[in-house]
């Protein structure tokens, strides 16, 4: 049964959603209150007021060391054709995934509460964004959570092709380095899939998080290890 969530109140089991995946309304974009809905698996999707919150099943997940990356995109990379970085501009990469319009949806759930409330998270440590930039210009990236050795994605968005997905891949290789055991891509798409990530039943989805919960976040500000090998 869906709840309504009152002040201070908690999220119910995310068994509880329904067979849209919604848990819970209501409630506020504070940090405490999202850190606690990441860590049950749960996450805000919404237009407008009231929030909706989210516990999709089955879920789509990305282990990082199963990243496949194809021929193409494997040659695309070889070319070094943007400069990728991490957590340089985490603003910038949320507010133009935001204005990036998608063919099946109308409009975007990142409205400028979520911008503000997600950077407060970048603030604290919790959400990291990846960049690519071509001739110092941000033309791609995404961002995302961190929790434990975990990481939810939550958007991205590319201006000049593969500039996204080049993020991406590095991305993945830094979390495989840091020993991350999980990427939650929440919903179910034919670019994910190519990637690797697969569709969990909630039960195995849980407990592969709540593993990954058990380690320290990594909180600091991210870079690239030195010695990170792509390919």
């Amino acid at each position: 049964m869906v709840r309504y969530l009152l002040p201070n109140s908690s999220f119910p089991d995310p068994a509880e959603a329904d067979e849209n995946g919604l848990v819970a309304i209501g409630g506020r974009l504070t940090t405490r209150t999202l850190i606690e809905a990441y860590k049950k698996g749960i996450f805000p999707w919404f237009n407008y007021p009231p929030i909706l919150w989210y516990s999709l099943c089955p879920r789509m997940v990305l282990l990082p060391q199963e990243l496949y990356v194809g021929r193409t995109l494997r040659n695309s990379i070889r070319k070094q054709r943007f400069t990728i970085t991490l957590d340089t501009s985490f603003r910038k990469v949320i507010s133009s995934c935001a204005r990036k319009k998608r063919p099946d949806q109308n409009g975007t759930w990142i409205n400028k509460d979520m911008i503000n409330a997600y950077s407060r998270l970048h603030t604290s440590g919790y959400a990291h964004s990846c960049e690519a930039w071509l001739d110092d210009k941000l033309v791609g990236g995404l961002y995302g959570i961190s929790l434990g050795r975990a990481f939810y994605g939550e958007s991205m968005f590319a201006n000049e092709s593969d500039a996204s997905k080049i993020a991406f891949v590095y991305l993945v290789k830094q979390l495989q380095k840091w020993k991350f055991h999980i990427i939650d891509c929440q919903m179910e798409t034919d670019h994910l899939t190519r990637f690797g990530a697969k569709l969990y039943k909630r039960e195995i989805f849980q407990a592969t998080l709540q593993k990954a919960l058990q380690y320290t976040t990594k909180k600091e500000k991210w870079k690239f290890d030195d010695d990170l090998q792509i390919f």
